[in-house]
């Protein structure tokens, strides 16, 4: 069975984005344990964006989306450089 090619780059692409924020996280987390430095203050300075609450009230159900944050540093973008190599090598 064929897939489109633009659902499967759109897929590729989101997978690419999820794992590359969780090795970027886990960087950042390994990272704390440098010593105190310019180098590590650069890598771990981070820029965040936040949406939210969102309070969605329906008929039977009501829901409340609390403030989503998206927090970028340096690291998450060398993880998201990474995961996108490996997978263009796979593919």
């Amino acid at each position: 069975m064929l897939v489109d090619s633009r659902r499967r780059t759109t897929v590729r692409i989101a997978w690419t984005l999820i794992l590359g924020f969780f090795l970027g996280g886990l960087l950042s987390v390994l990272a704390e344990g440098l010593p105190d430095s310019v180098a590590r203050d650069f890598v771990l300075t981070s820029v965040s964006a936040s949406v939210g609450p969102l309070s969605v009230d329906l008929v039977a159900i009501a829901f409340d989306l609390g403030p989503v944050v998206l927090t970028l540093n340096f690291l998450t973008l060398v993880g998201i450089a990474i995961v996108a190599l490996v997978a263009r090598s796979l593919i």
